[in-house]
């Protein structure tokens, strides 16, 4: 198999929540996970021993406690989300840019699972 258009590891997990504030405070104060960054008053972001918990108000259709999104962590974006949807996903957004950080730029893309689960994939390109 090609390994260069497959997952390499869970990377991240976005839990939507009502409050995103309230939860902070669960997950950090309560949980104890490091709280390494904020990006706007609807994210908040935690490490669990090197996977991102992302705490999200509701985007979409989702509703609070109801959806969270596995975020895999794969080599060039946009040749696997094209390798993947040419082995049969249902593509539910290309790969776009979604955030510059200080030593790297986070890329995104988005699949649907046969139970129309949102996947994601992303790339922390240097």
């Amino acid at each position: 198999m090609d390994t260069g258009n497959v997952v390499q590891g869970m990377r991240q997990v976005a839990v939507t929540v009502a409050d995103v504030d309230l939860a902070l405070g669960f997950y950090r104060d309560v949980l104890g996970l490091p709280f390494p960054f904020r990006a706007g008053p609807g994210l908040a972001f935690l490490d669990a021993d090197g996977a991102r918990i992302m705490l999200t108000t509701r985007q979409g259709a989702g509703a609070a406690g109801a959806n969270s999104i596995l975020y895999f962590r794969v080599r060039d974006i946009a040749a696997t989300h094209a390798a993947m949807l040419a082995r049969g996903a249902t593509g539910e957004r290309g790969p776009q840019l979604a955030a510059r950080m200080p030593d790297h730029a986070l890329w995104t893309a988005f699949l649907r699972d046969p139970d129309g689960n949102l996947v994601g994939l992303m790339e922390e390109v240097r």
